[in-house]
């Protein structure tokens, strides 16, 4: 049985509530890692959970692939067309409000190498609705330190490190992806 919450309505009336079920959606991210082992972040604002560090990625269209999905939201969100999603990195779900709409996202984070460079063109009306603040380059020391910022997914610098290690996914498959499952949202620190 669901929790019902109680509620007051604008007569004042106390009465009680279904929670709002979540939605399921499906998005997928790209994590690029520069030479010098550093990662390009957006950094988001979300109604739900604040604001936050994340790779580019988003919601897949219907009938959209996740490696298709991985490389149109790149290329959205960065302007850069010269870059294609390689393996797997890992699955994992989270809850957040997208857009007036609670939703219980699983994503898929590919991972691929890239310049170390900022968004090409003009990628404003798309960060915008997004909520996109801003982006930067991130070094494995800015990740690992204790007052970092919120990072999507929370094990972004262990899953990174792995990467750098060098002992991951020696022969480019996808099955080394790490699952995650799914990740409850901290309280957002505003």
């Amino acid at each position: 049985m669901k929790r019902q919450q109680r509620f007051r309505n604008p007569l004042g009336l106390v009465g009680l509530r279904r929670p709002r079920e979540r939605v399921p959606r499906q998005a997928a991210r790209t994590a690029v890692l520069a030479e010098d082992g550093s990662v390009f972040l957006l950094r988001s604002d979300n109604s739900e959970v604040g604001v936050h560090w994340t790779m580019p990625g988003g919601g897949l269209d219907p009938s959209e692939t996740p490696r298709e999905g991985a490389v149109r939201e790149l290329r959205e969100e960065t302007g850069w067309t010269d870059l294609e999603p390689g393996p797997l990195l890992c699955t994992w779900e989270h809850d957040f409000t997208w857009h007036g709409t609670p939703v219980r996202q699983h994503e898929h984070i590919y991972v691929t190498r890239g310049p170390r460079r900022g968004p090409v063109g003009d990628v404003s009306a798309v960060h915008a609705v997004d909520r996109i603040l801003d982006w930067r380059w991130w070094t494995p020391s800015d990740l690992a330190a204790p007052d970092a910022d919120a990072l999507w997914p929370p094990r972004l610098p262990e899953l990174l490190a792995m990467v750098r290690s060098g002992d991951w996914n020696v022969d480019g498959s996808d099955a080394g992806a790490v699952h995650l499952g799914y990740i409850p949202n901290s309280s957002p620190e505003h």
